[in-house]
């Protein structure tokens, strides 16, 4: 076998196991959501955010095959990390969001189509839960008003849950 030969195989192999990885964890999120009782959109940018890591690896592990120095492939990914780093730490609202929003997805008692309060000091909002992303929960009040509320506020209030029943 030559090189090419076997840089092809390498490929497919990568490949391979990148598919395995992705099958793996996609269906772990969806026994999460199973588990949860939650709706499967919340799933979407869970799945998309662990899918654009193993592409990145993928990637990576490729243009090491190609011959790309391993120094240098760090220093290119080094300066993304860094410009990702720099940007979120100007925004470090963003990151708190989107930290916010997985928790959201995994670990809080609310879902689409609750009816919630919640509670302030100040000021007190009611309203039925419409959408829950990464950056915001969008609440539909009895007076037709949409109310946006980003995740890492959300996160800290305390809600009460209308029961249905």
């Amino acid at each position: 076998m030559d090189t090419t030969q076997i840089k092809l195989v390498e490929i497919a192999i990568a490949l391979a196991i990148y598919i395995i990885l992705r099958v793996v964890i996609n269906k772990s999120i969806d026994r999460t959501l199973t588990g949860r009782i939650m709706v499967k959109s919340r799933a979407k940018i869970v799945k998309k955010a662990t899918n654009l890591i193993l592409l990145t690896a993928l990637f990576t592990f490729i243009l090491i095959l190609f011959g790309v120095n391993q120094s240098e492939v760090a220093f290119f990914m080094g300066s993304i990390f860094t410009v990702i780093g720099i940007a979120l730490f100007a925004q470090w609202s963003i990151l708190s969001n989107i930290t916010a929003g997985l928790i959201l997805f995994f670990y809080h008692n609310v879902k689409l189509d609750d009816v919630i309060t919640i509670i302030d000091k100040d000021y007190e909002v009611e309203g039925r839960v419409s959408d829950i992303g990464l950056f915001f929960v969008i609440l539909k009040s009895n007076e037709g008003e949409v109310i946006s509320i980003p995740s890492n506020v959300f996160i800290q209030k305390m809600i009460r849950k209308r029961m249905k029943g």
